[in-house]
């Protein structure tokens, strides 16, 4: 640690010397010590060694400007919180630093700057607009139970595939007096649909194909 106040005063061979020699010391150890230089200068560094934190004095010369902070512990240069970026001309293009929670969650900063997983999902769960799912009948996104008549015994109906509304018709499950499961179909829903299950050969010939469906669009 070494502080000069940077004047070489009129004085013997030996005690110029020796001021000379304090004041490169004192340049050399960028005029480190646990209190700012006593005589200072505009664009003077100085390494703050009570807070690690490197200085420069202002141009007017009325206070200093901290540039980062020097982890002693860890050997490592360390940029401080809210340091601001700017182009070559000095406009603010960001920030390198952490807004508050409620800045994220309003959504309306435009400060460019580093944010936690934690503030980006607070964000979004703030400004997510609220869901309501669909209940009316034939809704995209709601499901139906659906029937479609085969046009030969491999027409099956594919889980996955898409299908027209027009080809398709409500439906329902019922058993006969023979005890035979027979599906009643009646009307066509609007959009295209997917379906939600597979249905492969029945009977020979032509016959109703029933699964699950959501509408899509």
């Amino acid at each position: 640690m070494s502080q000069n106040d940077l004047v070489i005063s009129n004085q013997n061979f030996p005690s110029t010397r020796a001021d000379i020699n304090s004041a490169l010391q004192a340049l050399g150890s960028t005029n480190s010590g646990s209190s700012a230089p006593p005589i200072t200068y505009a664009n003077m560094m100085w390494y703050d060694t009570a807070a690690n934190i490197l200085k420069v004095r202002s141009e007017a010369n009325d206070v200093w400007i901290n540039i980062g902070y020097l982890d002693q512990s860890l050997d490592t240069f360390k940029i401080l919180d809210d340091t601001v970026v700017t182009t070559t001309a000095g406009a603010t293009t960001g920030l390198i630093g952490d807004q508050s929670t409620a800045t994220w969650e309003t959504g309306t900063g435009t400060t460019e700057s580093l944010v936690s997983p934690d503030k980006v999902k607070a964000s979004v769960i703030a400004n997510a607009p609220p869901y309501s799912p669909p209940t009316t009948l034939g809704d995209v996104g709601t499901y139906a139970f659906l029937a479609r008549t085969a046009t030969g015994q491999s027409d099956y109906i594919s889980a996955g595939s898409t299908y027209s509304g027009s080809s398709l018709t409500y439906a329902g499950v019922s058993r006969s007096s023979g005890n035979n499961v027979i599906i009643s179909p009646s009307g066509s829903p609007s959009g295209t649909w997917r379906a939600m299950g597979n249905v492969g050969a029945a009977f020979t010939g032509f016959n109703q194909r029933a699964t699950s469906f959501v509408r899509i669009s």
